[in-house]
């Protein structure tokens, strides 16, 4: 899985601005965007642009890793939640990946968990085919999907 690098490696785009850097790559028929940082109102330009692409271009998927995410508001989890019916709405799937417990535990406080398939890691993101984008995460008939995923040291 590719990891935002200082230099992208070829046919890969890379965003930075302030504390957040964006990667924006393909895997067959599922774009990644991996996200490291910070997310709040004054990054998430950077996050917005990568998640409005071309569904023309033979995607299926979109998997956003949130592995290297160290933060994310409010402003964030709009976006993410925008992009997730604007994915529908073109017939693909957005999925996240390995967020931190911190992020992890915005999601359960919110109920976003539920509404979104939360993989534990990306690979395992790729490798799952999912359900259909008309099926809710968990629905029945969809023994693949993982419960939602909660963190925090309180939990």
């Amino acid at each position: 899985m590719p990891r935002p690098a200082e230099h992208p490696a070829e046919g890969e785009k890379e965003r930075e601005r302030g504390d957040l850097r964006v990667a924006v790559d393909r895997e067959g028929p599922v774009r990644i965007v991996t996200v490291a940082g910070e997310l709040d109102h004054d990054t998430a330009d950077g996050l917005r642009a990568a998640l409005t692409g071309s569904a023309d271009d033979g995607i299926q998927r979109i998997v956003v890793d949130l592995g290297e995410l160290r933060f994310c508001d409010s402003t964030g989890l709009n976006i993410l939640l925008r992009a997730r019916l604007d994915a529908e709405t073109a017939g693909l799937r957005l999925e996240l990946a390995g967020p931190r417990p911190v992020v992890a535990r915005l999601f359960a406080i919110t109920g976003a968990d539920s509404v979104f398939r939360i993989h534990p890691d990306p690979g395992s993101a790729l490798k799952a085919p999912g359900p259909a984008p008309d099926s809710a995460p968990g629905a029945q008939g969809d023994a693949s999907a993982p419960g939602p995923m909660r963190g925090g040291p309180d939990e």
